[in-house]
């Protein structure tokens, strides 16, 4: 008795699917939108002359039309079912073998049937539909209350090759529908990422201005000589956790907000912007030297902290691969209609294959060391595409050059 509740429980109908709440939702979706299994139908009712066609999922114990055209008037649209004992589909299934006859009344095997009986089938023909493993998805089925010949060799070649066409199509549709779920997902996940990092950085920015605080202050008490050789340490430190928490928030804002923006104003700053930026440098790293030599005489038009935040990152850069005693230079003019900003620095020429993707996000160098997340110089190179400009580099004679180049009037 239990077994009989359900199963009936388990029977569901058109409205189901009308509603999306078919266990078979996505199947009849998918038969139920397809062109090519539309057309598959009309042409086997053209061709065999019957006047039922179906695609049907068939499990163990489901059988669920999941595209139809009646002309008899069985009354089976999109997400009807019925019990599978009642269906030639279950031998079908069980078998992977076709069932077909042209005429019930003759037909050797199936002459009396009950299933034919219960329902007036005259003619049938229900062909496995197999996926690409060789599981069975469901069937093509052909019907009608009159004879027909189905068993004619060319009806039949016609009918298994429509059932394969159907089955490789499945598996197209069912493939496309995986990665674009895949892909929805690997979206969710990297904007969950990305906002992540920018909660993040932004909570870090308080307990870091809260130790350059400190340092300010231990800067003015007199220090024994084991802590004034610390300090510099620690201030170096922070200046780098500093540029780390800028660039993973602007990168986070980039990529959330689909590209860095920049405020540009006419005669901006942006000498005071680049001083500021070195002296802060020199503060963080006091062993290292940072010459300075800044010619702008005209008005710029520019966003001077964001190539400010630029320049940083490519000082920042420079200071970790500047060979030991050597200056690194900083240098701002004006040529004809641009604004070249440089830094240089000697040591190790990058290699030219490095060169090739180090504006990449989270790329580094080849002797890069563990310090960094390799955003700084894609930070650079973005805030210079911004202005419509970009950053060239060249290494020549020792020395690597990290031009950033914009347009004089900059939008």
């Amino acid at each position: 008795m239990d077994g009989d509740i359900q199963r009936r429980a388990a029977i569901q109908n058109h409205a189901a699917f009308l509603t999306g709440t078919h266990d078979f939702q996505a199947d009849i979706e998918m038969l139920a939108a397809s062109e090519l299994v539309g057309t598959i139908l009309e042409t086997v009712m053209l061709a065999t002359d019957m006047r039922f066609a179906a695609v049907a999922r068939v499990t163990a114990d489901r059988w669920v039309a999941c595209r139809t055209v009646d002309e008899v008037n069985f009354g089976l649209a999109e997400g009807d079912e019925i019990e599978i004992q009642s269906t030639f589909c279950q031998s079908v299934r069980q078998t992977a073998q076709k069932v077909l006859f042209s005429d019930v009344a003759t037909d050797e095997t199936y002459r009396d049937h009950p299933i034919a009986a219960k329902f007036g089938i005259v003619s049938y023909a229900s062909i496995p539909i197999h996926r690409s493993d060789g599981t069975i998805f469901g069937t093509l089925c052909a019907i009608d209350t009159v004879p027909r010949d189905v068993k004619q060799p060319r009806v039949v070649a016609m009918l298994e090759m429509f059932a394969e066409t159907i089955g490789r199509g499945l598996e197209t549709e069912e493939r496309l529908e995986a990665q674009e779920r895949l892909v929805e997902y690997e979206r969710e996940m990297a904007r969950a990422q990305e906002e992540f990092v920018a909660v993040l950085g932004h909570d870090l920015r308080n307990p870091v201005a809260a130790l350059v605080a400190g340092l300010r202050q231990l800067d003015k008490e007199p220090l024994p000589e084991r802590a004034q050789q610390i300090l510099p340490m620690m201030r170096a430190s922070l200046h780098r956790m500093s540029d780390l928490i800028d660039n993973i928030m602007l990168h986070a804002k980039a990529r959330l907000g689909g590209g860095i923006r920049i405020s540009a104003i006419p005669d901006a700053p942006l000498a005071d912007a680049i001083r500021q930026v070195v002296d802060e440098v020199r503060a963080a790293w006091p062993k290292q030297e940072v010459l300075l030599d800044l010619h702008f005489d005209r008005p710029i038009n520019c966003d001077a902290p964001r190539v400010a935040q630029a320049v940083s990152n490519l000082l920042s850069n420079a200071t970790r691969h500047a060979a030991h005693g050597s200056p690194i230079s900083v240098r701002g003019v004006v040529r004809e209609n641009e604004v070249e900003i440089s830094v240089a620095n000697r040591g190790l020429a990058i290699p030219e294959d490095v060169q090739q993707t180090l504006f990449q996000p989270f790329q580094r160098g080849a002797n890069a060391t563990s310090e960094g997340l390799g955003l700084g110089l894609h930070i650079a190179s973005s805030i210079a595409t911004a202005h419509n400009g970009r950053i060239e580099v060249t290494c020549k004679d020792g020395t690597t050059t990290f031009a950033f180049k914009l347009p004089l009037f900059a939008r």
